[in-house]
């Protein structure tokens, strides 16, 4: 059939995902339920990042994706998303040499002209220090929207195959995949996230299709090495089917 895709491949299991996505959710409830600013648990959030990126390392993930400020979050009180771009500018400058050390690789998907031009320079240089780095891919989702994505490609792919937009019935998936923010790591195997809500709130929505959805209590803040191996533990008992039977995936195992 015109437009469809090919065979879906279902990826080897080895009980950890290859590649981990998180929406970091319940900084500002955190702090306000310990009567501080919502401010303080933004800052406090980054020591979980630590904590989850050093989990990750343990465990052989190969790339983790988190969800650090959403198209949408400009829709928040001023002041808070000023100390959000600082705190952005802050990690960066802070972080990089520890991701260096540990061979991560750093890299930033989302609208980033949206940024001021020091934050993008800044986000350039450590992209690029990290570049030769492979032990583990952490990407950071910033102005970032999965509608946003799929548009983005979409056009990206007219501009480059003009001819298509006469021609829709010869669209498929495997043309557009590569023009995706995130085209250079696998789909995600698990998606956690944080603080009790339980939507993807339009984070990786092309990429998420067959993801594992874990939904933690925690608030971001409270997020560490304990919650990532209950959701490990959580996912090894999954079993992925990608549309086939049990008896199937059985049968596929055994060849």
């Amino acid at each position: 059939m015109p437009g469809s895709s090919t065979t879906l491949t279902i990826p080897e299991s080895s009980g950890v995902p290859r590649h981990l996505a998180i929406i970091m959710d319940g900084n500002g409830r955190w702090a306000t339920s310990r009567f501080l600013p919502r401010t303080a648990g933004h800052v406090r959030g980054v020591q979980a990042v630590r904590r989850v990126v050093e989990a990750c390392g343990r465990h052989g993930v190969q790339y983790l994706t988190l969800f650090a400020f959403s198209s949408e979050n400009w829709r928040r009180p001023a002041d808070e998303v000023s100390l959000l771009m600082r705190l952005f500018i802050q990690t960066l400058g802070k972080e990089v040499d520890k991701l260096e050390k540990r061979g991560a690789r750093l890299r930033i998907v989302g609208d980033l002209s949206a940024f001021e031009p020091s934050l993008q320079a800044l986000i350039r240089e450590a992209e690029a220090r990290t570049a030769h780095n492979s032990a583990l891919v952490l990407t950071i989702a910033a102005n970032y929207g999965g509608r946003w994505d799929i548009l983005q490609a979409m056009r990206r792919l007219l501009d480059d195959r003009p001819e298509l937009a006469q021609n829709s019935a010869d669209l498929n998936e495997e043309m557009l995949a590569p023009y995706l923010s995130m085209a250079y790591a696998p789909e995600p195997d698990l998606f956690i996230r944080t603080g009790g809500e339980q939507r993807i709130s339009n984070f990786l929505i092309w990429q998420l299709a067959y993801t594992e959805l874990y939904f933690s209590p925690d608030y971001w803040p409270d997020f560490g090495t304990a919650q990532i191996d209950a959701a490990f533990e959580w996912y090894k008992a999954r079993e992925r089917r990608f549309g086939r039977t049990s008896a199937q995936l059985a049968e596929t195992k055994t060849k």
